[in-house]
């Protein structure tokens, strides 16, 4: 068997990422060179043939994807599985827990000036964020960062694909109140 017909075969049984050297796993004639090349030639073929997939790298290994081109016509066909949306809260505690992570809950709620508990909730239960840990004031606060299915779900294939803070509209970074500001200015 050839080595780029065996990765194409677990790619496209796979419903996860798979990394180099999981797909060099699979059998004795394989290892991570090999399977970077089989990548790179099965990459080429489906350029090639202009096929309506990929292979993308995304949360740490390697996937069989359809091509971003053709997201129109899948939303209008019904059978095709849609990821959920989230919603705008959702949105916004999940990118302060990407920009900021590790980071407890009263942080989260003290940057969005609303209580994040549910939203919180919601996002571990989809498999986007996790407890990594406690952290060291009052009662040892739980900690949150994201998962791998994060990335995966978002097509990144690390957190070092975010974009960087300043090319964003509003910038997640630490911002220490105006010391002129005084509660007579506010009014």
């Amino acid at each position: 068997m050839r080595a780029s017909r065996m990765v194409e075969a677990l790619l496209f049984a796979s419903e996860a990422p798979l990394s180099a050297a999981e797909l060099a796993r699979a059998d004795e004639s394989l290892d991570e060179e090999s399977v970077e090349a089989a990548i790179t030639e099965l990459r080429a073929e489906y350029d090639d043939q202009e096929r309506a997939f990929g292979i993308f790298e995304v949360g740490g290994g390697y996937q069989i994807l359809t091509r971003p081109e053709y997201a129109p016509v899948l939303e209008r066909f019904d059978s095709v599985p849609s990821s959920q949306r989230l919603s705008g809260p959702a949105l916004e505690t999940l990118a302060i827990l990407a920009y900021r992570q590790p980071v407890g809950r009263a942080e989260v709620e003290e940057i969005r000036g609303v209580g994040a508990g549910a939203v919180l909730k919601t996002l571990q239960e989809r498999g986007l964020i996790e407890v990594v840990g406690r952290g060291e004031g009052l009662g040892r606060p739980l900690l949150y960062g994201t998962t791998p299915f994060f990335l995966q779900h978002f097509g990144f294939r690390s957190l070092d694909d975010l974009p960087r803070p300043e090319e964003l509209p509003v910038v997640l970074a630490r911002r220490d109140p105006d010391p002129q500001l005084t509660l007579g200015d506010a009014a």
